[in-house]
């Protein structure tokens, strides 16, 4: 669903940074669960809308990434002492010393490469990490969302706890999650609708006793019997 929206909003809007419709789309995907929706959407955007999300979508990755730059630069330096080599004023700077310099430029530019992936690695890690955390918290608002209309306690709490375990590889998986969970709402509720049903009992002209009269009509002939028996005796 992701891509299908991101297509619309790059249709739409040819000129917004591409990250930032990313972005735009990956949220929007949480919230729809077909096209159609999802181009309603889209359509209702206008270019100042996004365009403002956009710009602070950019100032929290830039600020996040100057956060890590300067981290990284002080590990370096922690690690590891540059120190800019000096000419010699007597060199007559030959193809010799040429060689020398790059061979230098060259295994300093391979020092640096091995430094940063071993610097860097934790932080993807916990780039990572920070994306999927935000991305569950997304996704179990959506099932709090959609636990509000059911009247089964039962269901809700075991819903919630089967989905701390769940995990999902794409949107598209979450979704269909979600709609397979809204149905399984709409039984558990006509199954609490039913137990409550039961539990009324019947109306009282349809309890019958064993002799399939039911009780009601039965103390109408039993009062019916003694009001008889009082108003007879001998004739005067």
């Amino acid at each position: 669903m992701k891509e299908k929206i991101l297509a619309l909003l790059t249709e739409m809007f040819p000129d917004v940074r591409k990250d930032g419709l990313i972005q735009l789309a990956r949220i929007f995907a949480l919230q729809v669960s077909s096209e159609e929706e999802a181009k309603a959407l889209v359509e209702k955007l206008t270019q100042a809308q996004v365009d403002e999300f956009v710009r602070k979508y950019r100032i929290d990755v830039d600020m996040k990434a100057a956060e890590m730059q300067k981290m990284l630069e002080a590990k370096l330096n922690q690690r590891f002492d540059f120190v800019e080599k000096k000419s010699d004023p007597n060199s007559g700077g030959d193809d010799s010393d040429y060689n020398e310099k790059e061979k230098d430029m060259s295994n300093m530019a391979a020092i640096i490469e091995a430094a940063l992936a071993v610097e860097l690695n934790p932080i993807k890690q916990e780039l990572a990490s920070f994306k999927t955390s935000e991305t569950s918290k997304a996704r179990l608002q959506l099932l709090n969302d959609k636990l509000t209309g059911c009247k089964d306690e039962t269901f809700k709490a075991k819903a919630l706890k089967d989905f701390a375990r769940m995990k999902f590889e794409t949107d598209d998986e979450f979704q269909k999650y979600l709609s397979e969970t809204g149905n399984d709402i709409l039984t558990a509720n006509q199954n609490v609708s039913d137990a409550a049903l039961s539990k009324q009992g019947k109306p009282l002209f349809t309890q019958k006793n064993d002799t399939g009269i039911s009780q009601s009509v039965a103390e109408f002939v039993v009062n019916l019997k003694t009001e008889a028996k009082t108003l007879s005796g001998k004739e005067v």
